[in-house]
């Protein structure tokens, strides 16, 4: 085992020896508590395993759940019980009539208000942790991580910007059809390290060939191709990452994931291994 291993060991073994000796001391006052309340020799024996039971499960739940609103909930489950808790462990070291274990019920403050109040707080924890304990487990057993963040790269490679057309798309498709008018012809410079003939103007009766200018259609046609081929190797790209994480993407998922079906995913699978037994 490695030096990091056995320190985070033995933090964990800290920590739950801490928490431990944290609840024997809480555990006293609760039961007395609890008693105070009306509550019998075996519910005031549970008493505290409801309370700071509960405390425990938020705090696991906290640590697991990755939604931000699951573990917001959490935090606060967690600090509403630990903060009656602290509540209920101070009132017992105000009313020494609590550490004698009495067998009927005691006052918990000399105000009236304030003595129905702690009532009210001691009597309400253990449906609280029903409620709350149920929510906590279910948001647990319901939680899922994103999809991609199984196969997202860490630094993620900027989008290929396919190549763009020399001519506007936005140019009316009359113009672009139209014939350009046609301009008098010059005499074009000899150049003398890239051709050794001289350089023959056209003849006088003889028009220049008409440049050819591609149709909107035929520039759609050319932009949707690149953006699939970009697609296709986006999502090999990806496989070959989950491949390298030991977490190889499934057909559908990589599918789904680029909003395609189950047999393009597979393709690309298998364009992918190709590809791969190529290099190596």
């Amino acid at each position: 085992m490695s030096l990091h291993r056995k320190g985070k060991a033995l933090l964990v073994v800290a920590l739950v020896a801490v928490v431990g000796m944290a609840f024997r001391v809480s555990w006293n006052a609760l039961r007395d508590v609890a008693k105070a309340i009306g509550a019998d020799g075996t519910a005031a024996l549970l008493y505290p395993f409801v309370v700071d039971g509960l405390m425990a499960l938020a705090l696991v739940a906290t640590l697991v759940l990755t939604d931000r609103d699951d573990k917001r909930f959490a935090l606060r489950v967690l600090a509403a019980y630990t903060l009656a808790s602290l509540v209920l462990n101070y009132v017992h070291g105000l009313v020494p009539a609590l550490h004698a274990a009495p067998s009927g019920r005691v006052r918990l403050a000399q105000w009236d208000a304030a003595h129905w109040l702690l009532v009210l707080l001691a009597s309400s924890l253990p449906v609280g942790s029903i409620y709350f304990g149920s929510d906590l487990v279910a948001k647990v057993l319901h939680h899922r991580p994103p999809v991609r963040e199984a196969y997202e790269p860490e630094h993620p490679e900027p989008a290929q910007v396919p190549h763009a057309p020399a001519h506007p798309a936005d140019a009316p498709a009359d113009e672009a059809k139209a014939p350009k008018p046609v301009a008098a012809p010059e005499p074009a410079p000899v150049l003398v390290a890239t051709r050794t003939e001289p350089v023959r103007p056209p003849a006088p009766h003889t028009p220049p060939a008409a440049r050819t200018v591609p149709s909107p259609d035929a520039r759609s046609v050319e932009f949707e191709a690149a953006e699939l081929e970009r697609m296709r190797q986006d999502a090999r790209r990806a496989y070959a990452e989950s491949a390298l994480a030991e977490r190889p993407l499934s057909a559908r998922a990589l599918g789904e994931a680029f909003g395609m079906s189950e047999s393009w995913g597979r393709k690309q699978i298998l364009a992918a291994r190709d590809l791969e037994a190529v290099a190596a």
